[in-house]
């Protein structure tokens, strides 16, 4: 059996991940300099309830069926940063003269203390300044490198939780 899968490992690996790709986007805000945009901090919430899912599970080391109870918040948030991470990259990717209109800030919606639903709404409908490119490595940027950690976190934990499964209680 791969050591992958067995015990706590997956768990903690997730949140070693999540972690890593948290604190790489503070660095980026704090150190860089780089301002987010709405849907990158949208994008963090994704991460936040899949490393604490996972770091409760780790904790907990759940067996058998427990661990798909695990799978239902964690995909919740994997979920969230898929549709967020999605629409990032698709208005990064719309031809200039369709880009939406910039609504207020993020910072100054959270000052002016907007509900959390109509920052969500902004975000998804008028964020024109989410489509501004001010990062990229190896071609992607930010939103792209997320979309494919929410994918590659997602399909890792399924694959962990389904072969944990197949391997029976005594992996637990």
């Amino acid at each position: 059996m791969n050591t992958l899968v067995l015990g706590r490992t997956p768990y903690a690996l997730i949140v070693l991940a999540c972690a890593g790709l948290l604190g790489y986007a503070y660095y980026a805000e704090f150190v860089l300099g780089l301002e987010p945009c709405p849907l990158c901090m949208l994008q963090r919430l994704g991460f936040m309830i899949m490393g604490a899912t996972a770091l409760v599970a780790a904790l907990h080391g759940p067996k058998s069926w427990g661990r798909w109870l695990y799978a239902i918040p964690f995909l919740g948030g994997a979920g969230w940063g898929l549709a967020t991470a999605g629409r990032h990259v698709w208005l990064q990717n719309l031809p200039e003269d369709q880009v939406p209109d910039c609504g207020p800030g993020l910072y100054f919606m959270r000052e002016f203390d907007f509900p959390f639903s109509e920052i969500v709404r902004e975000a998804f409908t008028g964020a024109g300044e989410c489509a501004e490119i001010d990062w990229s490595f190896l071609g992607l940027t930010f939103p792209g490198w997320a979309l494919l950690w929410y994918v590659a976190l997602t399909v890792f934990m399924l694959w962990a939780s389904s072969t944990r499964s197949a391997a029976g209680s005594t992996s637990g």
